[in-house]
């Protein structure tokens, strides 16, 4: 797959989603791994897989740690009744390791596009996944996130203030992120050709432009839309999807 592949944007190609369900989560202090922590009563993973499971997605992949596997078949995908995901896989040690399990448990003859998302981002609503989606058939590459609301200082070695940038061109990136399929897959085949390519790597944009020419377009997602990494994001999380149901009741 060195060659990124033409789709038929005519054709009725299906869209999937790689679900990131294998990190430790350890800044949350808890003995649980924070995607089964309960929000709502509810397990944390459940909102983003339930969201999909709404949306037009076709089909979905949750990539967990392998000791999680049955607890996620049993007590998530059969218990919450998601007949839209298809396997449940084993991650790996980096964010992009997880990331390579998942797309390489797509069937790249059906998938013309995926959309990549932390399963820490509970608040992922259906018009989101939406901008994703169209974003990737009209640019191939995006990815949702929202301009910085603060000023943003580049530290040099010493901890000292040395660059400002221009906070009208600062993103801060969500997910998820959006790609055609074969694009991305090329770029995470080449980035496991050598050691070296993958220092540094922090998300899958990175992935596509180091390890090609392709362009990553930003969209505008939600402020709401925040990924559940310590203690204090649970309890905002908790308010805004209070607020969610709310808004739900009142439209009914």
């Amino acid at each position: 797959m060195d060659e990124v592949k033409k789709n038929d944007h005519n054709k009725a190609i299906k869209t999937a989603a790689v679900v990131l369900a294998a990190g430790q989560g350890r800044r949350m202090n808890s003995a649980i791994q924070k995607q089964f922590m309960l929000l709502g009563g509810k397990p944390l993973i459940y909102y983003s897989l339930k969201a999909l499971e709404n949306s037009a997605i076709d089909q979905v992949i949750l990539v967990t740690g392998k000791d999680e596997i049955q607890y996620c078949q049993d007590e998530i995908v059969k218990k919450y009744n998601l007949k839209k995901v298809k396997a449940v896989v084993a991650g790996g040690e980096e964010r992009y390791h997880s990331v390579y399990q998942g797309l390489k448990a797509l069937d790249e003859k059906e998938i013309g596009w995926v959309l990549i998302h932390d399963g820490a981002r509970p608040l992922v609503t259906e018009k989101i996944l939406q901008a994703a989606a169209d974003g990737a058939r009209k640019y191939n590459a995006c990815v949702i996130g929202m301009p910085v609301k603060d000023t943003v200082k580049i530290a040099d070695a010493n901890g000292n203030a040395e660059i400002t940038p221009d906070r009208a061109f600062v993103w801060q990136i969500q997910t998820p992120q959006a790609f055609q399929y074969t694009l991305i897959r090329s770029a995470y085949d080449k980035l496991f050709t050598k050691k070296e390519y993958q220092q540094g790597i922090t998300d899958d944009a990175m992935v596509v432009e180091h390890m090609t020419d392709r362009k990553v377009k930003l969209i505008q997602g939600d402020y709401k839309n925040l990924k559940v990494t310590t203690p204090e994001d649970l309890k905002i999380a908790e308010v805004f999807l209070n607020e969610n149901k709310g808004e739900e009741q009142k439209n009914q």
